[in-house]
């Protein structure tokens, strides 16, 4: 039987949802392994829009996550509201600026961060259940958030001022190179920089699909 494997997104766009390349990299590497998907992201407005040509926030206008995730998931894609542990073997988080805006709010109060209730939520029953939970690029800041009481093991790459606000927030930073993962064994938590350090996307792949090929291994 096929494993079955949440994918939360955090909109379409690096600037300020999920970053598209490793969303798509997350879910054609767990296809390929026979795992089957199941996208997710949170009913709410995006923190912001951000015009991906200029670099610039587009000023008065709105755009809903899960709205915007549907885009990359084909349409095929529930509230996170509406995934329950019991129903995964597993869970992955990619990244964009999307988790730090939108799945929880570190790109604007760092270690002071508050995680999308959902999100949360989701993340906090499938790690009860000793199920693994990967994520990438910095979305493990969203794990930090969640779990930081245990004293995750994760990576975001090497930047230091980013892993000294995940080091606040109860995590274990690891410098990790950009083809690599992080495992926290008995946490069941794999993290990888993907974007965080890769300079083309093949880069990132090396990094995602080791992860999902881990996340799959524990699951």
């Amino acid at each position: 039987m096929a494993k079955r494997i949440a994918v939360v997104l955090s909109g379409c766009g690096v600037y300020d949802g999920a970053e598209i390349h490793e969303a798509v990299i997350t879910l054609l590497a767990l296809d390929r392994r026979g795992a089957e998907a199941v996208i997710c992201a949170p009913d709410v407005d995006q923190m912001h829009v951000v015009n991906h040509l200029t670099g610039q926030v587009a000023e008065g206008e709105k755009r809903n996550v899960l709205v915007e995730s549907a885009r990359i998931a084909r349409g095929k894609i529930q509230d996170v509201k509406q995934v329950e542990a019991d129903q995964v073997d597993g869970l992955i988080l990619p990244g964009g600026f999307g988790a730090a805006k939108n799945l929880c709010d570190f790109a604007v109060k760092g270690k002071d961060c508050q995680v999308d209730s959902g999100v949360a939520r989701l993340v906090r029953e499938v790690h009860a259940q000793g199920k693994p939970v990967a994520a990438v690029c910095i979305a493990p800041a969203v794990l930090a958030g969640v779990l930081g009481a245990e004293s995750p093991r994760l990576t975001i790459g090497n930047d230091a001022a980013t892993a000294a606000a995940l080091t606040a927030m109860g995590a274990r930073h690891v410098d990790c190179a950009v083809d690599a993962t992080t495992i926290d064994s008995e946490g069941k938590l794999i993290t990888s920089p993907a974007y965080m350090l890769a300079g083309r996307i093949s880069e990132a792949a090396e990094g995602i699909e080791k992860a999902v090929a881990e996340l799959l291994a524990m699951a």
